[in-house]
C-alpha cells in the first residue's frame, strides 16, 4: 500500500504542478494585460498518514508550500483539530501530527491553510481547504452482532437444511483488500451443524432425532484475513429440533379392566385407556379401534383431543342378566404419522379390555312403547280401551302396580287401574277434544307391600273418532243489506257453513229457505255456499225495514243433522249507482251465557236478602223505642206537662198555674243521693244545702238520657234542664225560671262555651254582658 501512495504521488503529482503552473502563466498573461499584477497559489502535496504508528511522535503528515515569494511569510493551519493534533511549522508548511490517529474514529480530517505576513498579519494568499485522510491498517477483530442466536429446525431434515444465520462485523476498511473480511468456523457441535461464509448454519446429519435430543448448543468462531493466525470472536448458538409426527402411540397398560352398573345410561362414559406418544400434542391423533373379541357393537372408543385418551362409551343399553362381562382387544394407531420418517420395527399397539357389568335394581320395563287406542265419541257403552303392561327386569320378578302421572287435557277423562287396565269414566267429547294423552308410570311392589321408588313411564295416546253429532251453523262475513228499488235475481250476500264435527273431502251442505213466502230466494253454488237474490224486487220500506228470513242447513252425515238460522236483511235506502245512502241501526242480538244468568240471579237473590235483614233490623228499632216510650203513665204526664209548659211563672209561690208537686216530691222524700265527684270542683259553688233523693223524676230522666244517648235521631229534651233538680254536685246550681227569677247572679257563666255545642244555647243566655235584658 505504501508503494502505491508513493507512486500516486511520483505520477500524480508533476501533472498538477505543470497544470497549476499553465494556469499561474494565464492568469499572470491575463492580469499583465489587464492590472499588471502576478496571481499566486498554493502548493502542495496530497497529505495522508497510517493509523496507529508506533514511532515517537510526531509524526510528519506533509507540507503545505505557497508561489509567495516573501520573506516575512508565515504558515498557519485552522479548523477543528488545527493546534491540537495538527500544528503546521511557520516557515516551512511542515504539518505534523501530535497525537496517534485511529481511523475507526474518524478517517479523514479536514483543515484550512493561510499565508500571512508576520509584521501586520495580512494574508497573503486566500485560505485554501485541505483534507487528511488516514490509512487503514488491520487492528479490529471481527465481532458477533450478538453473543447468543438462536434457530430452528425440522427432526429428520435432510442434510444441508438451512437452520439459522449468524453475523459478524469488522471494524476495519472493507476498501482494503483482507482486512474487513470475515470467515466463520464451527468450533464446537461440527458433527451436527456447519456455517459458511456468509454465516449460515446448516445440518450435516439427516438423523437428528427430537425424541433423542431436542436442543443442541453450538459455538462458532468469526475472524479475519484469510491463511493468518490473528485473533478471533465466538458467539453460542442455540438450535432447537422442532417435532414432526413420526411416531405411533403406545398403550400405557397391556390390559384395562372397569366396573359398570348395568343402568349407566348410553353414550356414559365406562372407562378411559390411556396410550403414550412421545410426539408433541399438535401431532398426537389417536384412533382406536377394535380388533378381536364379541360385543364391538355394543361399544364404541372415542379419542379425547386434549389428553389422548380413549373413553369407552355403551352404544346400547346393557343387561346384566343377559351379559354380565365383556371382553375385547383394542388398537391404537395414528392415521397422520409422515411413514417417510417412520421408525420401522415397532410393534403393533394392542390391549385388552374387560367389562364387568353390576346388578342393579332397575324399573319396570314397558312391553309396548308407546300404547294407542281408538274410541268413538259419544259411546256409552265402552268402558274398557284396554291395558298396558310391564315387567320386573330383574331376577326378583316383583308385581307391578300402574299409577296415572299425567293428562293431556287434565280431567278425569281416562282412567288406570293398578292392574294397568285403561278406563273411560264418561263417553268422550270429540269436539272438546280429539285425542286424550296420559302418562302411566309402572312401580314395582316390594316383599314389605311398599312401592319402590324407581319407576318408569309409558304414554298412552287415545284418539277420539268422530260422531256426527253437531248441526251445521250459518257463517257470513257481513251484515245483509238490500237496496229498496233492487232488481229481481240480485245478489243480496253470499253465505256459507261451518260444522264443528269432522268434514269428509266428499261431504257438502244443502241450503234451503224455510219457507218460500217471501221476496228472497236462495240459490247453490255447489261449492258449500248458495247465493241470497232478490226474488220479486222493489221492497217497501214503509212495511218493513228488516226482513227476518229463515235458512235451513242440512248435512250429509250419518245419520243427517240440519239446523235452522235466521238471516237478518236490512232494507236501505240507495242512489241511482245502488250504493246504500242510509239504513236503520238495528239492535245488536246479545247472548247471555247460562253461567252468566246464573250469576246475575245470585247477584239479585242477594241484594233481595240485604234489604230484607235492613228492613228486619229498622223494624225491631222501631219497637225497641215504642217499649221505651212506654215506661209508666205517671212519666208521660210529666213529659206532657213539661212540653205545653210555655209560660214564665211567679216563682216558687205561684202554685196555680203549674203543678208542681211532683217536683216537690222528690225533695220531699228525704233521700239524698250518692255524692259523685264533680268534675268542675275547681268552680267556687254559692253555699247552700240541696237534698235530693230517687223518685219518678229521676227515673224519667235517666231513661230519656240513656233513649238520647242511644239514638240520634231523636230530639233533645232541653226542657228537662229547666228544672231544679239538677243533683248534689252541679256547679251551676239550678237553671230553671222557678228559681232563677233575676239575672243579678254573681256566678260567671262563661265556662259553658267550653262545653261543647250541646251547651251553646245555654252559653248564649248566661253568658251575656250582664246590663242585657233576656226575654223568655
Amino acid at each position: 500500500m505504501n508503494h502505491l501512495i508513493l507512486l500516486f504521488s511520483l505520477f500524480l503529482g508533476p501533472a498538477f504542478a505543470e497544470k497549476e503552473s499553465q494556469k499561474t502563466n494565464q492568469n499572470f498573461s491575463s492580469n499583465n494585460a489587464s492590472h499588471k499584477r502576478l496571481k499566486r497559489d498554493w502548493i502542495w502535496n496530497q497529505m495522508h498518514i497510517k493509523e496507529e504508528i508506533d514511532t515517537p511522535l510526531p509524526h510528519h503528515v506533509g507540507k503545505i508550500t505557497s508561489s509567495v515569494r516573501n520573506n516575512n511569510a508565515k504558515y498557519i493551519i485552522e479548523g477543528e483539530y488545527a493546534n491540537t493534533i495538527f500544528k503546521v511549522e511557520e516557515t516551512s508548511g511542515d504539518v505534523y501530527a501530535f497525537e496517534r490517529l485511529d481511523r475507526e474514529k474518524k478517517a479523514e480530517y479536514e483543515l484550512t491553510a493561510l499565508i500571512i505576513d508576520r509584521r501586520n498579519n495580512q494574508s497573503l494568499e486566500p485560505p485554501s481547504k485541505f483534507i487528511i485522510k488516514v490509512y487503514d491498517i488491520n487492528d479490529n477483530v471481527p465481532v458477533f452482532v450478538q453473543k447468543v442466536f438462536n434457530g430452528s429446525v425440522p427432526e429428520m431434515s435432510p442434510v444441508g437444511t438451512s437452520v439459522t444465520k449468524v453475523t459478524a462485523v469488522d471494524a476495519d476498511d472493507p476498501t482494503v483488500t483482507g482486512h474487513a473480511t470475515v470467515t466463520y468456523q464451527v468450533i464446537k457441535g461440527d458433527e451436527y451443524f456447519t456455517v459458511d461464509d456468509s454465516g449460515v448454519i446448516s445440518t450435516t446429519r439427516a438423523d437428528l432425532d427430537r425424541e433423542n435430543q431436542s436442543t443442541y448448543e453450538i459455538i462458532v468462531k468469526a475472524k479475519d484475513a484469510p491463511g493468518s493466525s490473528g485473533d478471533s470472536s465466538t458467539a453460542t448458538v442455540i438450535i432447537t429440533l422442532t417435532d414432526i409426527n413420526d411416531n405411533f402411540p403406545v398403550f400405557k397398560h397391556p390390559s384395562f379392566h372397569f366396573r359398570v352398573p348395568e343402568n349407566i345410561s348410553v353414550g356414559g362414559e365406562v372407562g378411559r385407556v390411556k396410550v403414550e406418544d412421545v410426539d408433541e400434542p399438535q401431532h398426537r391423533n389417536t384412533k382406536y379401534s377394535f380388533v378381536r373379541g364379541d360385543y364391538r357393537d355394543t361399544f364404541e372408543i372415542v379419542a379425547n383431543p386434549f389428553t389422548n385418551e380413549g373413553i369407552i362409551r355403551p352404544k346400547k343399553p346393557l343387561d346384566f342378566e343377559k351379559v354380565a362381562e365383556y371382553r375385547f382387544d383394542i388398537e391404537a394407531t395414528d392415521p397422520t404419522v409422515d411413514l417417510r420418517y417412520f421408525k420401522s420395527g415397532g410393534s403393533r399397539s394392542i390391549s385388552t379390555v374387560t367389562i364387568e357389568v353390576t346388578d342393579v335394581d332397575e324399573p319396570p320395563v314397558f312391553t309396548k312403547l308407546p300404547y294407542e287406542f281408538k274410541v268413538r265419541e259419544n259411546a256409552p257403552e265402552i268402558r274398557t280401551l284396554g291395558s298396558v303392561w310391564a315387567h320386573d327386569p330383574d331376577a326378583a320378578k316383583r308385581k307391578i302396580r300402574f299409577i296415572r302421572r299425567r293428562a293431556s287435557p287434565n280431567g278425569d277423562y281416562i282412567r288406570v287401574s293398578d292392574t294397568g287396565i285403561i278406563q273411560l269414566p264418561k263417553p268422550l267429547d270429540r269436539e272438546f277434544s280429539s285425542s286424550y294423552n296420559i302418562t302411566v308410570a309402572a312401580q314395582e311392589i316390594l316383599e314389605d307391600g311398599r312401592l319402590s321408588d324407581r319407576e318408569s313411564h309409558a304414554q298412552v295416546h287415545v284418539i277420539v273418532t268422530d260422531e256426527n253429532d253437531n248441526a251445521p251453523e250459518l257463517v257470513y262475513p257481513e251484515e245483509p243489506r238490500v237496496c229498496e228499488n233492487a232488481a229481481p235475481g240480485k245478489v243480496i250476500i253470499r253465505i256459507s257453513a261451518t260444522d264443528k264435527d269432522e268434514i269428509s273431502p266428499r261431504g257438502f251442505f244443502r241450503y234451503s229457505l224455510a219457507t218460500e213466502d217471501s221476496n228472497f230466494s236462495l240459490v247453490e253454488n255447489y261449492d258449500n255456499t248458495a247465493n241470497i237474490t232478490v226474488r220479486y224486487g222493489q221492497f217497501n220500506r214503509e212495511l218493513a225495514k228488516i226482513h227476518y228470513l229463515p235458512v235451513i242447513i242440512s248435512d250429509n252425515g250419518d245419520p243427517e243433522l240440519s239446523s235452522t238460522n235466521t238471516l237478518v236483511i236490512s232494507v236501505c235506502k240507495c242512489n241511482e249507482k245502488g250504493n246504500f245512502t242510509f239504513c236503520e241501526e238495528r239492535a245488536k242480538q246479545v247472548g247471555v251465557s247460562i253461567q252468566a244468568l246464573v250469576a246475575i240471579f245470585i247477584c239479585i237473590f242477594t241484594i233481595i236478602v240485604f234489604f230484607a235483614v235492613i228492613t228486619l233490623l229498622i223494624l225491631l228499632r222501631k219497637r225497641h223505642k215504642k217499649d221505651l216510650s212506654g215506661l209508666g203513665r205517671n212519666v208521660a204526664e210529666i213529659h206532657e206537662q213539661l212540653v205545653t209548659y210555655d209560660e214564665e211563672g211567679g216563682g216558687e209561690m205561684d202554685t196555680t198555674s203549674y203543678d208542681v208537686s211532683v217536683l216537690n216530691s222528690v225533695r220531699k222524700n228525704g233521700i239524698k243521693p250518692e255524692a259523685v265527684p264533680s268534675p268542675y270542683a275547681q268552680v267556687q259553688k254559692p253555699p247552700g244545702n240541696i237534698t235530693s233523693g230517687a223518685g219518678e223524676m229521676e227515673m224519667m230522666i235517666e231513661v230519656k238520657k240513656d233513649e238520647a244517648d242511644n239514638d240520634r235521631d231523636l230530639l233533645p229534651y232541653d226542657t228537662l234542664h229547666i228544672y231544679g233538680y239538677e243533683g248534689a254536685e252541679s256547679i251551676a246550681e239550678s237553671l230553671s225560671s222557678l228559681e232563677s227569677g233575676s239575672s243579678d247572679s254573681d256566678i260567671d257563666y262563661d265556662f259553658l262555651n267550653d262545653w261543647g255545642p250541646r251547651f251553646k244555647m245555654l252559653a248564649e243566655l248566661y253568658g251575656s254582658e250582664p246590663n242585657e235584658d233576656f226575654v223568655y
